[in-house]
């Protein structure tokens, strides 16, 4: 595989490097911030070697390429483009889309991905140290039986300790990072949250707090160490702070006082009133999803193991990452995590899900995409087989979060909670405790057993075939259900796909239609800007610069609604879709709109043309008209 290939064809079709603002990745995904989005081509991404799909979410640019292979394809991307391994922040305000939610949910994403390893690391050691340390046998534990691997134990139990115990420096770094301060004052600020000389914050109500008297005010000296939500704030006001102070500060003194004061006054914020307050906002927050769990019982984790892939689609499953954090660091009075365990659920379901198709379908791509992400989902990793796969094809989709459901309710039901953070999937079994294996692996079972089962049963039912809805193929590639030959054989009519009046294409203003070199057909002088359905059919292409669609008719003849007269050159600006390639629609189905002003205001003709491209031997029988609209027939095929 030819990484710089790849990287060069990903750079290409997404506009060139100019239009390229930032380049990372996370697991799976090479994450482009671009500056014009409508520049790129999917098309053209999804055919690249090693693609599992591509998506838009707000402003972000995603492409899959699986774990491992995007880290590759990054660096080679950032090589190309001159970029550093890490990219600074672009002074460009970065722009504002989406709702406050989303926005939220994507800040938490961007702080939390990057320390995602060093957390998971943590967990995976701390599941270990529980298989070393618990009594499986007859109350024994493994070093009570060997003591020769208590060495061992004590000093995994120490490596799988410190990335909760200084999760407030990973969370600084990272969160200051984000909010445009200096990631360094962040992480010395996670330091002193977290110093020797404070009270353990894992010890409150059982030591006694060290107090400072400054002056007859008594501060308790209080360490945050598992917890989240203080130090989120505590980066915000160090950042803003340190902001403001490079602003008014001389340059001379910049380096020397805007440091020390920015430490100084955020350091005693947070022991005086932002630490406290909103430490228990936190933990009231776990205890209130905790006991929420608990009471609504099997409903309660079967309903969020429906939900769970869903709300992974929103990326608001990024947002859970502080709550779960919060959950284990408190597991002597939670318990535990059940968001992980439900994320298991779901990550083994969406596998299962994706290995029937495997052995359902017919197509060869579909194939090989399954054969990877069909065993990364089952290890924890569902982005490609999501994406790739389930979505794609809907009904296995479907299937996969009944499976969660079913796996999630009958964990929540046998109360199974995770100890520690890991790979939510087939391993995420030694981040339980060893008693819980067994209903945990049922768990893991049931999630297997109905995604598969569902996904056959639909497969049958609705005859999907994996070949019948690519996002890319060309028209002559896509598949359709054929009429019967006494339907196929006769007379076919073809609505007019806009309001307006109806020409032959030989009075279009564009001479290459006129010349019906690109087929026959008719131009229409539109009223309003909306496209429709002319026949029933299926969506055969959706041109990247929205101006144009494709559509194969039941009958096989192939249409092309090409709207406006050299709006290609508008990139997108002023059209919309509201259908996607591989997409059946019926007569008067809304197909695509655009602003008709503005198509003028940049000099071109709103003039839309819809031509036959293979009438497959059927004569061709214009009906003009001067006022039609999609109910009225402009086209007869005989």
């Amino acid at each position: 595989m030819n990484y710089a290939e790849i990287a060069s064809q990903v750079i290409e079709n997404v506009g060139g490097k100019s239009n390229i603002k930032s380049v990372q990745h996370c697991a799976t995904r090479l994450r482009l911030q671009l500056k014009n989005n409508d520049l790129r081509n999917e098309d053209a991404v999804s055919d690249i070697e090693g693609v599992k799909g591509v998506f838009l979410t707000q402003s972000q640019f995603q492409i899959i390429f699986g774990s491992g292979l995007v880290n590759l394809v990054c660096d080679e991307v950032q090589k190309q483009l001159g970029m550093a391994a890490e990219v600074p922040e672009n002074d460009e305000p970065e722009e504002k889309k989406g709702n406050v939610l989303q926005r939220l949910v994507k800040l938490l994403s961007d702080i939390f991905v990057p320390i995602i390893p060093a957390i998971v690391a943590g967990g995976l050691l701390m599941g270990l140290n529980n298989i070393l340390t618990s009594g499986m046998f007859d109350g024994k534990s493994i070093i009570d039986l060997y003591p020769q691997w208590k060495g061992l134990a004590s000093a995994i139990n120490t490596f799988s300790n410190a990335p909760f115990t200084f999760l407030p420096v990973l969370i600084g770094f990272s969160a200051t990072k984000k909010f445009g301060g200096n990631p360094y004052l962040g992480a010395a600020m996670g330091m002193i949250m977290v110093h020797p000389d404070l009270l353990n914050a894992y010890s409150i109500g059982i030591a006694e707090a060290p107090v400072w008297d400054i002056f007859g005010f008594e501060i308790q000296a209080i360490g945050y160490q598992g917890t989240v939500l203080p130090v989120l704030a505590v980066s915000f006001i160090l950042a803003t702070i340190e902001k403001k102070l490079h602003k008014v500060t001389p340059t001379w003194l910049d380096n020397l006082t805007t440091p020390l004061i920015s430490i100084l006054i955020t350091s005693f914020l947070t022991f005086i009133f932002v630490g406290p307050v909103l430490r228990e906002a936190g933990n009231l927050l776990a205890d209130g999803i905790t006991w929420m769990y608990n009471t609504l019982g099997f409903v309660g984790g079967g309903l969020f193991g429906l939900a769970y892939a869903p709300i992974c689609l929103t990326g608001m499953h990024h947002s859970f990452i502080a709550i779960e954090t919060q959950l284990i660091a408190a597991k002597a009075v939670t318990g535990g995590s059940f968001i992980f365990t439900t994320a298991s659920m779901n990550n083994v379901a969406q596998g299962a899900a994706v290995l029937a198709v495997l052995f359902l379908t017919k197509n060869e791509k579909m194939k090989s995409i399954c054969s990877a992400s069909g065993v990364s989902a089952l290890l924890g990793i569902t982005e490609p087989a999501m994406f790739g796969v389930t979505l794609k094809l809907k009904y296995p989709f479907y299937a996969a979060i009944i499976g969660s459901a079913v796996g999630s309710a009958y964990c929540a039901a046998t109360k199974v909670l995770a100890q520690a953070m890991g790979a939510a999937g087939v391993p995420g079994i030694i981040s339980m405790l060893p008693k819980d294996y067994v209903n945990f692996i049922i768990g893991l079972a049931l999630s297997i057993i109905v995604s598969i089962v569902l996904t056959v049963v639909f497969w049958k039912k609705f005859k999907i075939e994996g070949e019948e809805v690519p996002q890319t193929k060309p028209v002559a590639d896509v598949k359709i259900e054929k009429q019967d030959e006494k339907a196929a054989s006769g007379e076919i009519s073809l609505n007019s796909p806009m309001k307006g009046e109806v020409l032959p294409i030989t009075e279009s203003k564009d001479a290459a239609f006129a010349s019906k070199a690109m087929g026959d057909g008719v131009a229409i002088q539109p009223e309003d800007g909306v496209v429709y359905a002319p026949a029933d059919g299926i969506v055969s292409a959706v041109f990247p610069t929205k101006h144009a669609i494709g559509m194969t008719l039941d009958s096989g003849i192939e249409l092309l609604i090409h709207a406006g007269i050299d709006t290609v050159k508008m990139e997108g600006k002023g059209f919309e879709t509201f259908v996607e390639t591989g997409d059946r629609v019926k007569t008067k189905d809304k197909l695509l709109a655009f602003d008709m002003n503005l198509v003028v205001e940049h000099g071109y003709e709103t003039q839309t043309m819809m031509i036959v491209a293979d009438a497959k031997g059927k004569d061709i029988e214009i009906i003009p008209a001067k006022e039609a609209d999609p109910s009225v027939e402009i086209m007869k095929l005989k």
